[in-house]
């Protein structure tokens, strides 16, 4: 059996990974997050059952040592830490506490794990926030220049574990996914957003009018691409994971919704002010991921709507008692 810790296993993207690690019957995971397992509305891997996955409620800026005993006590060869403040509007009202998630307990983490025989690999998910705007051909040797706290955040966890790999040669990989979306994801997301508000006959808000850019990709495309950077990716290096094409507008996501469920764009949507610090595009070059992983995306975008519109239907009951906002917990 390989061993795979996930850290941050309640999230949207940790979840999916969870179960496409389970889909191989040699590998055992164990999941950690801060909050108690969530439905099988939001994690995939809760139809299975399956006795090779285990979970522990433990939160990364409260409970650090029983972490690392845990971590300890099942000995896992590859770590993947999705655990982080990862909401970016938010971060300007407490930009603390997204530095005390994404920075220093990373940093207690990641020191202590530096002295662990048993561990091969760690595999960290950062953000293409840590660029700014990302115009042209944006690849791994980009220079950081966030324009976000949360975006600051992150570019600074990504300084501080290169110091690691520099120094006591820690077996970091890095992956940087652009806009993730597809069934299981947050309410409050705007694909999914988008999907209840039609059925709730409410407006969207188009933020900016919706024009900034977006490369959406598929959940599944980012786990597997995720899972070969962390199994088969060069030690140190960075890897970019992102959709062919130059990305969409959001107003145009919305709209091809409203056309797949039959509604109105106009009607359903109503522009309001741009969110602080919103980068007019994020477009990067998955090219490192193509050519030395071998992997491509597979879904198309319409595809991917069309499960989540499904996902939202055939869950409704359970979705439509749910908050739709984000609330934030330091």
């Amino acid at each position: 059996m390989a061993k795979i810790a996930v850290i941050g296993s309640n999230s949207f993207s940790g979840s999916d990974l969870v179960d496409l690690l389970l889909d191989d019957p040699q590998k055992e995971v164990l999941g950690i997050s801060r909050s108690p397992e969530k439905t099988a509305v939001f994690l995939p891997y809760m139809r299975r059952a399956d006795r090779r996955f285990q979970f522990r409620q433990l939160d990364l800026n409260r409970d650090m040592t029983a972490i690392i005993d845990a971590l300890d006590a099942f000995e896992p060869e590859l770590i993947v830490n999705f655990a982080a403040q990862s909401e970016v509007a938010p971060s300007w009202e407490n930009p603390e506490h997204w530095f005390q998630t994404n920075v220093v307990s990373l940093a207690l983490l990641t020191n202590a794990l530096r002295t662990r025989p048993y561990l091969r690999r760690y595999a960290h998910i950062s953000s293409p926030e840590v660029y700014g705007a990302c115009v042209g051909d944006v690849t791994e040797s980009a220079p950081l220049n966030p324009s976000t706290p949360y975006a600051a955040s992150k570019a600074a966890a990504d300084l501080y574990l290169t110091t690691l790999v520099k120094q006591f040669d820690f077996p970091l990989i890095t992956i940087r996914a652009t806009n993730v979306y597809g069934a299981h994801q947050q309410l409050w997301k705007i694909i999914p957003r988008t999907a209840i508000y039609l059925k709730l006959g409410r407006q969207i808000q188009l933020h900016g009018g919706g024009a900034a850019v977006k490369s959406f990709i598929h959940i599944r495309d980012v786990s597997r691409g995720t899972l070969a950077a962390a199994e088969r990716g060069e030690i140190g290096a960075i890897y970019h994971l992102s959709p062919d094409g130059s990305g969409y507008a959001v107003r145009d996501v919305v709209r091809r919704i409203c056309e797949l469920t039959g509604r109105d764009f106009d009607a359903a949507t109503v522009t309001v002010g741009e969110r602080p610090g919103q980068d007019a595009a994020y477009v990067i070059n998955s090219d490192r991921a193509r050519d030395e992983l071998g992997w491509t995306p597979t879904i198309r975008l319409d595809d991917g709507l069309q499960q989540v519109i499904d996902w939202v239907e055939e869950r409704w009951e359970a979705i439509r008692q749910l908050p739709l906002e984000y609330a934030h917990t330091p």
